[in-house]
């Protein structure tokens, strides 16, 4: 076990790049709940950590509006959480890299090679906690409009449609809650769905039902995103007789669902055809010394509070699998 976060002795914190000099105790792939958490956990227990996140610490909940189901919160905002968490999570002297990783290999004596967009570490153990990005429609015109009109996140880009009429396509939790956050900027938002009811919780579909600024067109799907210089209209597809018609707008924001940023680990570990990671309770993959948490993983609930339980679970794993190999 590694007495110092490197073996270099370079000064622990934000680098913007790493070479293959450092070696760690564990290596934590991913800066949302899961990883934060395991991140705190293992660098409490005096292992020599990194956590490892390509974009903004938080995942997730760092561009959700108001968390309202994470203990001890009545209400908080995600940015804040997120914040928190990271706080949290940094306070025992783990090192943060911004880096992508772009593949996780076997190295020399039992360790791991992490190879990233900016240089390499030496690991001992690894935690997987890269979560899941957002689905596409794959639809024409939302690859194009992209920052002109299209959108995957409420909380960042908001407030740029004041009082413009926006659509948000999906049926879940993300797409209800996020379309009632656009209505405190949005003139109007129309939400479009292609079943007849919503996926949505009971809860979260009643304050949108109660909220003046919202539409539901049920039984569609998006066609195609048209424009010129940036979004004007949505063409929609009704699911059953296969009508067309056109909705003006001046923003498209899209929710329908999430998919597990795993590609990094496919040849080094068997996925799920969803490209989920399996794991045993105790979030072990079949490689030793590699551990999933969070919503990388095959599971049927995925909530901030039970991403943090896993995370806290992978470092008391790794923590045991260090100290015993």
């Amino acid at each position: 076990m590694l007495t110092r976060v490197a073996q270099t002795g370079k000064q622990k914190g934000r680098t913007e790049g790493f070479g293959m000099q450092e070696q760690f105790d564990v290596a934590v792939v991913g800066g949302g709940p899961a990883g934060m958490a395991a991140a705190l956990y293992t660098s409490r227990a005096k292992l020599a950590t990194v956590i490892i996140e390509s974009n903004v610490f938080g995942g997730q909940v760092a561009v959700t509006g108001v968390i309202e189901n994470y203990p001890g919160f009545t209400s908080i905002p995600g940015t804040e959480l997120a914040q928190r968490m990271h706080e949290a999570a940094m306070r025992f002297g783990a090192a943060e890299r911004i880096a992508e990783v772009e593949a996780v290999l076997p190295g020399e004596g039992g360790r791991f090679v992490v190879r990233t967009s900016t240089g390499s570490l030496g690991a001992r153990s690894v935690i997987v906690a890269t979560g899941c990005r957002h689905r596409t429609l794959g639809v024409p015109g939302e690859k194009e409009f992209q920052s002109r009109g299209v959108s995957y996140c409420a909380v960042c880009d908001g407030p740029f449609y004041e009082g413009a009429d926006v659509v948000v396509v999906g049926g879940g939790d993300s797409a209800l809650q996020e379309a009632a956050f656009l209505s405190q900027y949005a003139s109007s938002v129309t939400i479009v769905h292609r079943r007849q009811e919503f996926r949505a919780s009971t809860s979260v579909q009643e304050k949108a039902r109660h909220n003046p600024k919202l539409r539901f067109v049920l039984g569609r799907v998006v066609e195609e995103i048209r424009g010129d210089d940036g979004v004007q209209e949505v063409a929609l597809r009704e699911v059953g007789s296969g009508k067309v018609d056109v909705l003006p707008a001046e923003g498209v924001f899209i929710y329908v669902g999430m998919e597990p940023s795993t590609e990094f680990l496919r040849g080094a570990l068997p996925l799920s055809g969803d490209g989920l990671i399996a794991t045993d309770q105790r979030m072990r993959t079949v490689v030793p010394g590699l551990f999933a948490a969070g919503d990388v993983r095959a599971k049927t609930t995925r909530q901030i509070a039970t991403a943090v339980g896993e995370g806290v679970e992978a470092a008391l794993a790794a923590a045991e699998f260090v100290r015993e190999a």
